[in-house]
């Protein structure tokens, strides 16, 4: 089976952007693939955290992947730290990696903005480390949107001068999978702009930990412009908010951009705002809830993410092992 391996990192509550882009999406895969889900608590760190609150934070993803709808028992659910490898190949990797591919890196450079000369290297390693997350496990696919592609060349990049360095078809070239009408969720303040947790405004967003009241008067409150819905997705798209209200209640209720444009065509953004609103406290309300009751046992949810250390561990120390002794390197 082909394997697939994705993560997020425990920075913030997460959105409908995660929901939609990452987690409604893994729910289906697990089906499909040999599914790694990870939650990528080495790249939070390559800006500075809080250990209290980035150990709470990576729990609360963790069992917000399972209320969505991951199975621990189905897909490995773990936090990348418990699985040394992924740092180990990383180093590897970066001895490979020319400067001039992490210069081309456009996130580096949104992140860092003026203060590239003070950030730490890790931010600027950061795709090196993603590849090392994806390669590790020897991933065929990787769930991405728009804003990952260039990272996961990179990964395809390694991956083929690894196996022409050390002359071995080691890594497979891992396929992007960017799927659904959602996969890039925008902020509910400002179309132009990716929902983001870091958004100054809560109101930017639906966080996967909001009540069903908090939900419907973040829509009700949504930037819209005067005019009703339009009527093609070519109007759609000089119409920023309007296109991304219209994504989101696609991707919520399994629909097509192209049906739901058409069946909206025309109406005034505040009939459409109370379906909408209907539409997301039916979907995300429950997982809320489950959320809650999976967080009120601790125990229980540091066991799960044992469990899939181990697990990920049985894939990734042989993966490591065989690495080494292509690299040259005295093993114990």
């Amino acid at each position: 089976m082909n394997r697939i391996l994705s993560g997020i990192q425990p920075t913030g509550n997460l959105h409908i952007g995660n929901y939609l882009g990452a987690l409604k999406n893994w729910v289906r895969l697990q089906a499909e693939y040999d599914c790694i889900f990870c939650i990528v608590d080495l790249h939070a760190i390559t800006v500075p955290q809080d250990p209290a609150a980035l150990r709470q934070s990576t729990r609360e993803v963790a069992a917000t992947y399972i209320a969505a709808g991951i199975d621990a028992e189905r897909a490995t659910i773990f936090n990348q730290s418990m699985v040394s490898a992924h740092a180990e190949l990383g180093w590897i990797l970066t001895c490979l990696t020319p400067l001039g591919w992490l210069n081309r890196m456009t996130q580096f450079k949104d992140k860092a903005g003026k203060n590239k000369d003070s950030v730490g290297l890790g931010l600027y390693s950061y795709p090196v480390l993603m590849a090392a997350d994806i390669l590790i496990y020897q991933a065929t696919h990787v769930p991405v949107g728009e804003d990952q592609k260039q990272h996961l060349e990179l990964a395809r990049d390694l991956a083929q001068t690894f196996n022409r360095q050390f002359g071995a078809e080691y890594f497979p070239l891992p396929e992007p999978q960017i799927m659904g009408p959602a996969t890039r969720v925008m902020s509910l303040r400002d179309g132009s702009k990716k929902m983001s947790k870091s958004d100054l405004s809560d109101y930017s967003r639906i966080n996967m930990t909001d009540d069903a009241d908090t939900i419907a008067l973040k829509i009700r409150k949504a930037k819209t412009d005067p005019l009703p819905l339009p009527d093609s997705i070519e109007a759609a798209k000089s119409r920023p908010e309007a296109e991304n209200l219209l994504s989101i209640y696609a991707a919520l209720t399994d629909a097509s951009l192209a049906d739901t444009i058409a069946q909206f065509a025309g109406s005034e953004f505040s009939r459409f705002k109370e379906t909408l609103a209907e539409v997301a406290v039916a979907k995300l309300a429950p997982i809320a809830a489950a959320r809650g009751r999976i967080l009120s046992d601790v125990g229980a949810l540091d066991a799960i993410l044992r469990r899939g250390a181990e697990r990920a561990n049985a894939i990734a120390q042989p993966n490591l092992a065989a690495i080494k002794d292509l690299v040259g390197l005295l093993r114990p």
